[in-house]
């Protein structure tokens, strides 16, 4: 994973709202759950639901798949595996990274 990648994937997770869906999301397992019962359980209304979820999932975090008239949302794992990778092997010898 690319620096450029983990800030962006960071920066999705350094909300509260986006950290308590995802949290929930993981707990959830494989299959996920559908919208309507994430907003159910956080608390989040839909209309901001939908926003959070959709940042979640342009960072690469979730992914969401369509079953009738629901639409499940998961986790997506080789992107958590990559950052978890990233913080603990890459960073491990690498020079830091400037800033800007």
């Amino acid at each position: 994973m690319e620096a450029k990648t983990v800030v962006v994937v960071l920066a999705a997770l350094a909300q509260e709202s986006r950290l308590t869906i995802f949290h929930l999301l993981v707990q959830a397992g494989p299959d996920g759950l559908p919208a309507g019962e994430v907003s159910k359980r956080t608390g989040i209304p839909p209309s901001s639901l939908s926003f959070h979820l959709k940042e979640l999932t342009h960072a690469g975090l979730t992914e969401a798949r369509q079953e009738g008239r629901f639409v499940y949302y998961r986790v997506q794992p080789d992107t958590l595996r990559a950052l978890v990778r990233y913080l603990v092997e890459d960073c491990g010898g690498a020079p830091p990274v400037s800033a800007g």
